[in-house]
């Protein structure tokens, strides 16, 4: 039966040895079974977290030409601000305006990948408008960045396997980022679009993200293999914890990245407020896998069977074999599509190419299907790693 609730996981369990076990279950539960997670008792600093969310809503109320200062489109990088309306999932507008910061790094030398244009520095707001914007974001993203890697150190011992086993997946500076995100109600939206995407169906990216919601909204849903979606509601002192699609790709499908959306809040009720940070993994990654233990393997394949094997999901995987060389080439592509404003300016054959598949009907097209049905398959045989493979085949 597919999942019907999020589980809810206290951190502190983790930190003390005679419950770090149970914990390690608990987690073991929530990676083969659902996908995301909350987690309560994380070790933040309550004012912390009170400074970035005022910090992160008082950068919406700059005057519009404060904000278009360090609009995404004046640099390669895929970070700055993003009006309302601006970026698209699923072939649809989302109703969202942002700001993507990321841990910073300089500007990429020329004979540097493309995709190394992801690692810039940040454009950050005018300090004379807010002045406490930056050392408060900086000093979160510190903290999430240490986060995160304990996290994904847990879930390797939640996986029997060594705490280092996702180690060699990162940089020496390893790049997170970070969206500080307003959606905005109903009633103030443009005429004629009372849609209520604030952003579409999709899968994270890269290795696990962290999600702080920022007001008391409802609105963001996950989906479970039926297809059905479930309300994942604002928890007070509380994460929420979604596993990115290179997640997926390095532990062959047991920790499955879990589709999610965010409706628009209703009219009357003013904008939700969300902070999503994202583990990074090096751009220079090239779908290597880790080898999974066959008493896991086992027990995910168990899951998938009493379930029957066939999952609806709206979401194709992004990061397949063979079609990429490098993690960061599927990351750039996926940034095109999503922002292709910046596009057009910067990489305006990818933006091309693109265009040129979903013109070829390399993606599901409106009239058919809303659902990708992803059959998958385990199968018997040991792959090269001397590990048990999953495969999966996408249908429409």
């Amino acid at each position: 039966m597919a999942f019907n609730r999020i589980p809810i996981l206290d951190l502190s369990l983790a930190r003390n040895a005679d419950t770090k076990q149970s914990f390690l279950e608990s987690l073991r539960s929530a990676l083969l079974e659902v996908g995301f997670l909350y987690i309560k008792n994380t070790g933040f600093d309550d004012e912390l977290i009170a400074q970035v969310i005022a910090q992160g809503k008082a950068f919406f109320d700059l005057p519009e030409e404060k904000k278009l200062e360090v609009q995404m489109k004046n640099a390669p990088s895929f970070l700055g601000y993003n009006k309302l309306g601006n970026e698209i999932t699923a072939r649809k507008t989302d109703w969202r305006e942002q700001i993507d910061l990321s841990t910073p790094h300089p500007l990429p030398t020329a004979s540097d990948p493309l995709y190394y244009n992801l690692l810039s520095p940040n454009q950050w707001p005018d300090p004379d408008y807010l002045p406490l914007f930056r050392p408060i974001y900086e000093s979160y993203i510190h903290q999430m960045s240490t986060l995160s890697t304990t996290f994904t150190s847990l879930i390797a011992e939640a996986l029997h396997l060594p705490s280092t086993a996702f180690s060699r997946f990162f940089d020496p500076d390893q790049q997170h980022k970070l969206k500080i995100v307003k959606y905005p109600d109903l009633s103030s939206l443009p005429v004629g679009q009372q849609s209520q995407q604030g952003v579409g169906p999709h899968k994270d990216s890269m290795l696990t993200s962290y999600l702080l919601q920022a007001s008391h909204h409802r609105g963001l849903q996950a989906q479970n293999l039926s297809g059905d979606w479930i309300d994942c509601p604002p928890i007070p002192g509380t994460l929420v914890v979604a596993i990115g699609q290179g997640l997926e790709a390095l532990t062959h499908g047991v920790c499955a990245s879990t589709t999610h959306r965010v409706l628009s809040p209703p009219a009357g009720e003013g904008p939700r407020f969300s902070i999503p940070f994202f583990q990074g993994v090096s751009y220079d990654a090239t779908f290597e896998t880790v080898d999974i233990p066959q008493e896991i393997m086992a027990r995910r394949e168990e899951i998938l069977r009493k379930r029957g094997l066939d999952r609806m999901d709206d979401v194709e995987f992004t990061f397949t074999k063979g079609k990429w060389g490098h993690l960061g080439e599927a990351t750039l592509t996926n940034r095109v599509k999503s922002h292709p404003d910046v596009g057009e300016r910067w990489y305006p054959e990818i933006l091309a190419r693109i265009r040129e598949e979903q013109r070829k009907g390399g993606e599901v097209k409106e009239g058919r299907s809303d659902f990708v049905k992803e059959t998958v398959h385990i199968e018997k045989g040991m792959d090269d790693e001397g590990s048990l493979p999953t495969t999966k085949e996408i249908t429409v």
